[in-house]
């Protein structure tokens, strides 16, 4: 077995591939008309097999939006090159909650998506040290 797709809700399907293909980095994977107005979007990091399948929230689903985390971290996004994604990616307009901070499992950088959703930015240390 293996984990692939997380649900994340979103208000619009256009602006979330927007910003998580322009301004995150990652890759359109999927984006299907289901008719009804509904979409199967898939977006992921590049080389990943597990991604994001963008669902856009209907009724109650919409005061969610932004807060699936109950206002903590509980999305983590793994680079192998911190310095050049959290660049390229503040360059791009993402916005980091903190400065780069050093844990014992590597450097780390919360952001935010834009409907608040918390992330980590984390390259993780070497093994073994």
């Amino acid at each position: 077995m293996r984990l692939t797709l997380t649900a994340l809700l979103v208000r619009d399907y256009d602006e979330a591939i927007d910003f998580y293909v322009r301004k995150v980095g990652f890759d359109l994977v999927e984006d299907t008309d289901m008719g009804g107005g509904k979409r199967w979007v898939v977006v992921r990091p590049p080389g990943s097999e597990g991604g994001l399948l963008l669902a856009r929230a209907s009724g109650d689903q919409a005061r969610v939006v932004g807060d699936q985390g109950g206002g903590r971290v509980w999305l983590f996004l793994h680079t192998d090159d911190f310095g050049r994604d959290q660049g390229r990616m503040a360059a791009a307009g993402v916005r980091f909650l903190e400065t780069p901070r050093h844990e014992p499992y590597g450097t780390v950088a919360v952001f935010e998506d834009l409907y608040g959703n918390k992330w980590d930015l984390i390259q993780p240390a070497a093994a073994g040290g």
